[in-house]
């Protein structure tokens, strides 16, 4: 009896055991699976109508979906940063799109990812008078997206941010080159003026900042720089305001006065 016993609870202990193993292979093929066509679609459409969280969350999780090779990933990717831009994360968008131009420089996405980079660096530019790193981040890259993608649309749009972007950069340097003039200090207002002329040649302040250049010059008897400089004004701004009043035919003329 006791051997027939324990057969039973054998043969009873190895059909649990078949049964438990047939019963994790129904589970293991019953278990849904990622369709990252089907999930990237959803995710967009969430984008589209404004929830963010929830479309980043499937963005982050196709980000593992697809193989460095597919262009699905660089979008994946792109939109995982657009979503942290507006969700308010500039810092981390800025670091995301920034990933994006570089490690995907052939797709469709890099020039506007470069672009939205641009823009997460002047969201950031909260104070322009004090601190400039942020806008001048923003320059730089506006600037190297119109040399690398210069037919792209997002490089049309940024060579507007980049012209604005230069014309408040040579309005500070140009009045705090006034600044110094008017003080006296010529040697700092040249720094400053030359600044203007040499980063921001195209901005409407460099003939201005030439003409005080030459006003700087004239004043601390500097005659050889002030000719170069107003033979540099006829040349390339023949038309600029007091051209005439700052360089005349006899180089011993009065200085005028900045305003």
């Amino acid at each position: 009896m006791k051997k027939r016993q324990f057969v039973g609870i054998l043969a009873g202990c190895l059909m649990l055991a078949s049964g438990a193993a047939c019963g994790g292979k129904k589970n293991e093929s019953t278990a849904p699976q990622v369709q990252p066509e089907v999930e990237i679609a959803k995710a967009m459409q969430l984008f589209r109508h404004g929830q963010y969280r929830k479309a980043q969350v499937i963005f982050q999780r196709l980000t593992f979906e697809f193989s460095v090779t597919q262009e699905e990933l660089s979008q994946a990717r792109y939109y995982v940063a657009e979503c942290n831009y507006q969700l308010g994360d500039y810092v981390q968008a800025a670091s995301d799109f920034r990933k994006v131009a570089d490690e995907f420089s052939t797709t469709e996405y890099a020039p506007t990812a470069l672009l939205r980079a641009g823009d997460s660096n002047l969201k950031l530019w909260h104070r322009p008078e004090l601190d400039p790193s942020y806008g001048e981040t923003a320059l730089a890259i506006y600037q190297e997206l119109a040399g690398r993608y210069p037919e792209s649309d997002a490089a049309a749009r940024a060579r507007l941010h980049v012209r604005k972007l230069e014309s408040q950069f040579a309005e500070k340097a140009y009045k705090t080159g006034i600044f110094y003039m008017r003080r006296k200090a010529f040697d700092s207002a040249i720094i400053y003026f030359k600044d203007v002329i040499a980063n921001y040649p195209s901005a409407q302040r460099a003939p201005d900042a030439l003409l005080r250049l030459v006003d700087a010059y004239r004043a601390i008897g500097y005659t050889q720089e002030m000719q170069e400089t107003c033979e540099h004004l006829r040349r390339f701004y023949p038309n600029a305001t007091r051209l005439d009043a700052s360089c005349p035919a006899a180089t011993s003329a009065a200085p005028s006065t900045p305003t």
